[in-house]
């Protein structure tokens, strides 16, 4: 019988336009559920895909401390947040949630 060789899986490899960037960021919102750490490790897999050394030049931070912020391990501050997201090229959009009242948040 054959051994079945696998590899890790890298969602980066897969993120080739920027619709299908978003549309990765898009779904990692939803499923969030509040953690911040959640979505920095999703613009970080962007980011990988884009190119790091690309994205830290963009955003004028180090590809260093790029990689520490959106390791997942952390929440960055949102000025990083939106640093990143700006520099992906990507747009942060807000919409009501239906069905949730204001006392829900």
């Amino acid at each position: 019988m054959a051994k079945t060789i696998t590899t890790r899986y890298d969602v980066a490899e897969h993120l080739r336009t920027p619709e299908e960037m978003a549309a990765y960021l898009e779904a990692c919102l939803e499923e969030a559920d509040g953690d911040a750490a959640f979505i920095a490790k999703a613009l970080g897999d962007i980011a990988r895909a884009k190119g790091m050394s690309q994205v830290a030049r963009d955003t004028g931070l180090s590809r260093e401390s790029l990689y520490k912020a959106l390791s997942g391990e952390r929440s960055p501050c949102f000025d990083t947040i939106l640093k990143v997201i700006r520099a992906l090229g990507l747009q942060l959009h807000a919409e009501a949630a239906h069905g949730n009242s204001s006392t829900d948040l």
